[in-house]
């Protein structure tokens, strides 16, 4: 569901889409970013992946020649800048008004937040420890936690992210699954990544509904819920990745649902182009196609660093915790270390609060 393109960026949607269905019938290994509106996708054969200009890291898939090296960390500085209380809330309440009218259920509110480092975005991507891992030479570092799409075979399964609270919390995990909003709003993300499966595979289920992530952060800890929802392509499917993506982008966590108005209610209310934020990378290795959601994402802009960062809205939210959420999200991810998953089924027998 792409907006309507200009015709220079139809032309390189087409050759993206081209390219992908092409390398994917012969089962040519290739890496691939396309932003947010679909306006600049970019693709390369894996032979024609240059380190000097792009690096990545996609679940151990990667053209880095250091992914395997153990690097210490050096002393430095982050300072995030982000926009105020009273800023956020003039956005917050729009799109609220915009819920309340019937125009959406469900709006991903984004706001971009300047930082200072003293270290370069190579310097970060280097040093991240996320399972996706992308850098664009002289544009953006992207660590993103967030698988989009997995297709291995006729399978098809797709892993939306809703809900996060700071480790620390006491009784974390058990108070994001009882919270009335945070559920409500990760069944609307559930159910419209199901519905949107159900465009390009023929049976389509839920496989894993709210289990829950621990990332380590450079500032603390975070409980992320995600769901996995999974789906059988036709037979006749060989491979045409192009065309998948573009019947499912964009993403369904990071627009909203009905997506056409929500888009709509989504520029009006951020005032600022995401660009490649809450796009999708990914690569294809001959067998498995696997992509991401561009979520975690450092941005070079003339006037310095840029961190875009968000959240979902719904008629539930709060102003507060949803202001919280957003400057929560603007991190470096130099101590990752994802532990076993914690399943709701579980936290249901452990505390009576789920």
């Amino acid at each position: 569901m792409m907006v309507q393109l200009k015709a220079s960026a139809q032309d390189s949607q087409n050759t993206f889409v081209s390219s992908l269905n092409s390398w994917g019938q012969q089962k040519i290994p290739f890496v691939f970013i396309m932003d947010y509106l679909g306006q600049k996708p970019q693709a390369w054969r894996l032979d024609e992946a240059d380190p000097a200009v792009l690096c990545f890291n996609f679940n151990g898939f990667s053209n880095d020649s250091s992914a395997d090296l153990t690097l210490s960390l050096p002393d430095y500085f982050f300072e995030a800048y982000p926009l105020t209380f009273e800023e956020y809330k003039k956005r917050f309440d729009y799109v609220i008004d915009n819920i309340r009218r019937g125009n959406s259920f469900l709006v991903n509110l984004s706001a971009p937040t300047p930082i200072a480092t003293n270290l370069s975005l190579p310097d970060i991507y280097q040093l991240s420890h996320a399972p996706f891992r992308f850098w664009l030479k002289d544009q953006f570092v992207c660590f993103s936690p967030e698988l989009f799409i997995r297709i291995d075979g006729k399978k098809i399964s797709s892993f939306p992210m809703k809900g996060t609270i700071q480790a620390d919390v006491p009784n974390a995990p058990e108070l994001i699954l009882a919270d009335a909003k945070e559920a409500a709003e990760h069944a609307t993300i559930v159910d419209l990544i199901r519905n949107d499966l159900s465009m390009v595979a023929q049976k389509v289920w839920v496989e894993r509904y709210r289990y829950l992530d621990r990332i380590q952060t450079n500032q603390n800890a975070l409980w992320q819920v995600s769901s996995e929802v999974a789906g059988l392509l036709p037979d006749e499917f060989d491979g045409t990745f192009g065309d998948i993506l573009l019947q499912l982008l964009p993403a369904g966590s990071i627009s909203g649902a009905p997506k056409p108005s929500t888009m709509k209610i989504i520029s009006e209310a951020e005032g600022y182009e995401r660009g490649y934020y809450t796009g999708i990378m990914g690569y294809f290795d001959g067998t498995v196609f696997e992509s991401a959601v561009m979520i975690r994402y450092i941005e070079q802009q003339p006037g310095g660093l840029i961190f875009k960062s968000g959240g979902g809205i719904t008629a539930q939210s709060r102003v507060e915790p949803e202001y919280q959420e957003l400057l929560d999200k603007v991190y470096l991810p130099f101590s990752y270390a994802p532990s076993p998953a914690l399943h709701r089924d579980y936290l249901c027998k452990k505390s009576p609060m789920v």
